[in-house]
């Protein structure tokens, strides 16, 4: 029998009701019973514990209320994408702090508060966690958080409860379809930032951008097409880009077009925020693993976290500006998430680079050769070779580069380690890079 009132008598996966009896109150068991491996109780309300239909939403409304004071002492702007989200993100950061503007970041690369860094599990914290780094940043006198909003956490209801100052919208393309059903899903999800905004900044040129688009907001839109922010002239050079936004000209840092994009992003922000002198925007640069080059002889040699078929198509885009010679690519991809994804990665390198190299990208709990044969399966051209283990991927590729070739490394860009299984292993792309071509 797997009802039990005893807790001292419970099992995995017991029910475990709390009755009242002579001598004791089952009631008051309920933790040793869960302690035991209740998988569910039924007790009777008391002082100690509270019956509650969603815990989640109890949690969001306790902590919004208990700390809804310090909260409206910093202003949140989070930033939610397929691509983009990071170096929008990173960019705002910089770019806030370079003004004298204290501003902390959460997001893929961890949390930087001044020179406090730390690594993050998720992209978007649970919300306890979430909370405890908000009140942190206010009780350090910081004016703004900068956050990237994954998808999950929008489902998971991470960042229910709070309000965002401004929302940005990046894009929206092929991912995470292992969680949602569909890409009309995903997309439905991330519009649940805009429904607890002031602010919204939205990417016009995006098919999904008019879901993001909210009556109740302040809406500014960005793009090439018709827009508040009219988006003109962009052209890439080796190490900047140069474009016009409402015939403004700028030069960035940073190259591509849609790193133009996340830049705009922040001069949008500018806008909304009142700051007028915008000379910063020339200083910023993108965050480590995002078209990081390195120079190799005659070649170049980059590294960038592009794991999504839109975002790797836009970085071969982006190299072919700058390169005069051949095109390669190491690329994988990650195991136990989005399997629909493999093959249209894979076919958008062999027709759009050179030559390609298919190798391993934390593989995690599924087998290696059956993640490879998601992406190679059906490829129609011939241009590519399969080196399971990834620093041998990577050197081999490193010696196929003639003058004036360029090597892009995806997938894991400021990664520094490969999820086998249950075991997080040290690897670090841009290391192997270096210690190799060091020994040449």
């Amino acid at each position: 029998m797997n009802v039990k009132i005893d807790s001292r008598k419970v099992k995995n996966g017991d029910t475990f009701i709390g009755i009242k009896t002579l001598n004791n109150n089952g009631n008051d068991y309920v933790f040793d019973a869960i302690k035991n491996g209740a998988s569910k109780v039924v007790i009777e309300k008391n002082k100690r514990i509270k019956i509650v239909n969603d815990t989640r939403k109890y949690l969001s409304k306790y902590l919004k209320r208990k700390y809804k004071n310090k909260l409206k002492k910093i202003k949140l702007i989070g930033v939610t994408g397929t691509n983009g989200k990071t170096t929008t993100c990173y960019l705002i950061y910089q770019a806030l702090n370079k003004l004298g503007i204290k501003c902390a970041y959460i997001g893929t690369i961890g949390f930087y508060m001044d020179d406090f860094i730390c690594h993050l599990d998720n992209t978007t914290p649970e919300i306890v966690d979430l909370y405890e780094m908000i009140l942190k940043c206010v009780d350090n006198g910081f004016e703004y958080l900068v956050m990237e909003v994954s998808s999950h956490a929008l489902s998971l209801g991470r960042v229910d409860g709070l309000l965002f100052d401004t929302a940005i919208f990046t894009n929206l393309t092929q991912d995470h379809l292992d969680y949602h059903h569909n890409i009309e899903e995903y997309a439905k999800c991330k519009t649940k930032l805009f429904d607890m905004c002031n602010n919204a900044i939205i990417n016009i040129d995006d098919k999904y951008s008019k879901m993001f688009i909210k009556e109740k907001n302040s809406n500014y839109t960005y793009g090439i097409k018709d827009s508040n922010y009219k988006i003109s002239d962009i052209k890439t050079m080796d190490n900047y880009s140069i474009f016009k936004l409402n015939n403004v000209l700028y030069k960035i840092k940073l190259i591509g077009k849609y790193n133009v994009y996340n830049m705009v992003n922040v001069i949008i922000l500018f806008d909304i925020i009142g700051i007028k002198d915008k000379n910063v925007i020339r200083e910023i640069e993108a965050p480590k693993g995002r078209m990081d080059t390195i120079k190799y002889k005659k070649n170049k040699i980059i590294i960038d976290y592009a794991h999504t078929p839109d975002a790797v198509l836009n970085v071969i885009k982006c190299t072919k500006e700058i390169t005069k010679g051949k095109i390669y690519v190491v690329v994988g991809c990650g195991g136990n998430r989005d399997k629909s994804k493999r093959n249209i990665m894979a076919n958008i390198c062999i027709n759009n680079a050179d030559y390609s190299i298919f190798t391993t990208d934390n593989p995690r709990f599924e087998k290696k050769e059956d993640i490879i044969y998601d992406m190679v399966s059906n490829l129609k051209d011939e241009n590519y070779i399969v080196i399971y283990d990834r620093e041998e991927a990577i050197k081999s590729a490193i010696k196929m580069l003639n003058k004036e070739d360029s090597l892009l490394i995806l997938g894991k860009g400021h990664e520094d380690y490969q999820i086998i299984g249950k075991k997080k292993i040290h690897f670090d792309d841009k290391e192997v890079v270096l210690k190799y071509i060091s020994m040449l």
